[in-house]
């Protein structure tokens, strides 16, 4: 056996009841790691699940990228596209793309006896995969939408049901300002929804694509744009770049120019501060470390001073000093591994209840979600798992150099 490694286990396992005074400084030593290692877990679980779930509900209303008319960011009354088979067989042909689907929309107003509120009404047709809203509705079910048949039917969210005083199965006179007149539609109530993303619900209502296209006054291959689903959304930017270098390169029969934009240009600003987020990552990942680099040298520290004997007398009887550093530090990463495993545990176990019960409540209005969220990141949490453990070897091999200062007869002689 190793002969560092032989000595650094006695010291490990050796409970002498005359030098308990390390005890302590072990114990805070080993906590020191549990706690640190438990908290960059749960932190990054946290941040990552968060970043997640708010980013999954964005892409929800918008999904990976759109291609519309570029005056439909300018223009009250939106340009449609042109859904032409040769148009529709040129976008497909873009590397990368999982679901192409349609909408059209249009700004309407909702009024009853006691109020109104105005929302951008949303057009769907058969292929749009309504499962993210399927997913978050509270009451009701969603009618099968169709781009040949009226459904006379809307889908609210329920902050919009409630400022309206309404309920499923109720009716609803909606009103559409066109470029000569006011038109009115009597929909009925068929669901509500709620995702907690505030402003997305004040602001989307659903029905089918017929209706809106039939206000527009467009035909069936006429629409708002396409959403368009990647297959991977880490190349996104590429895939995004690819359709604009397809869809931005001539004029459609109406003189129309296309352009294609993802979910990151939509919405700049939520994508924008869910990166800032990973800074604070960053900054308690430094914290965290630090603390209990701290305390794994102090209770190093503690324990060559208890040792000093030790360390004299094998001196003395040749032991090279890179031999005993290498004993304390065996003996500190022995520390650590406990520490380290101890975190894991209740880091793991901590995030794994939360997902599970959702004991840790949020006030929904601010931060978009009604508790904490964790998505468990493997790749994340074993990097912080190498991270701790180099870093606290680098701290316990440099603080081990301290046994290097000295003379034997000077560490004999130390009370």
């Amino acid at each position: 056996m190793n002969f560092s490694y032989f000595i650094a286990k006695r010291f490990y396992q050796d409970n002498d009841g005359k030098k308990r005074f390390s005890r302590p400084a072990i114990t805070i030593a080993m906590l020191g790691i549990a706690i640190g290692l438990a908290v960059m877990i749960i932190s990054v679980s946290v941040v990552k699940g968060f970043q997640k779930e708010v980013s999954s509900k964005v892409i929800g209303f918008g999904n990976d990228m759109q291609v519309f008319n570029l005056s439909y960011m300018d223009e009250y009354e939106n340009s449609p596209i042109l859904l032409t088979d040769s148009f529709l067989n040129v976008v497909k042909r873009v590397d990368g793309l999982k679901h192409i689907q349609r909408f059209s929309s249009k700004t309407a107003m909702l009024k009853t006896d006691e109020d109104f509120l105005g929302v951008n009404l949303k057009g769907v047709g058969e292929e749009y995969d309504l499962s993210f809203i399927k997913s978050y509705i509270v009451e009701g079910e969603i009618p099968q939408f169709s781009d040949t048949v009226a459904s006379n039917s809307i889908v609210l969210s329920t902050s919009q049901a409630n400022k309206l005083g309404l309920k499923v199965g109720d009716k609803i006179y909606t009103y559409f300002i066109t470029s000569d007149n006011i038109r009115a539609r009597r929909l009925t109530l068929a669901a509500t929804y709620c995702t907690n993303l505030t402003e997305y619900d004040k602001t989307y209502a659903f029905t089918d694509i017929y209706t809106i296209n039939r206000l527009n006054k467009w035909t069936n291959e006429m629409a708002t744009g396409l959403e368009i689903q990647v297959n991977d959304f880490e190349r996104l930017e590429a895939v995004t770049a690819d359709m604009m270098s397809v869809v931005g390169q001539k004029l459609d029969a109406n003189g129309c120019i296309y352009g294609a934009f993802s979910i990151k240009d939509l919405a700049p600003g939520t994508f924008s501060w869910l990166e800032v987020l990973d800074m604070n990552v960053v900054m308690i990942l430094v914290l965290m470390i630090c603390v209990a680099s701290f305390t794994v040298v102090s209770g190093l520290l503690i324990i060559m001073l208890e040792r000093i004997h030790v360390i004299g007398t094998l001196k003395a009887l040749g032991t090279s000093d890179f031999q005993i550093r290498k004993i304390f530090f065996y003996f500190a990463l022995m520390l650590v591994g406990k520490g380290m495993v101890i975190g894991n545990v209740v880091g793991l176990l901590s995030c794994f209840l939360q997902k599970q019960f959702h004991f840790v409540k949020l006030d929904s209005e601010t931060y978009y979600i009604d508790a904490v969220p964790i998505e468990f990141n493997w790749w994340y949490i074993i990097g912080v798992n190498i991270l701790t453990l180099v870093v606290s070897a680098i701290v316990i091999f440099g603080g081990s150099h301290l046994i290097s200062v000295g003379k034997p007869t000077n560490a004999m002689r130390f009370e």
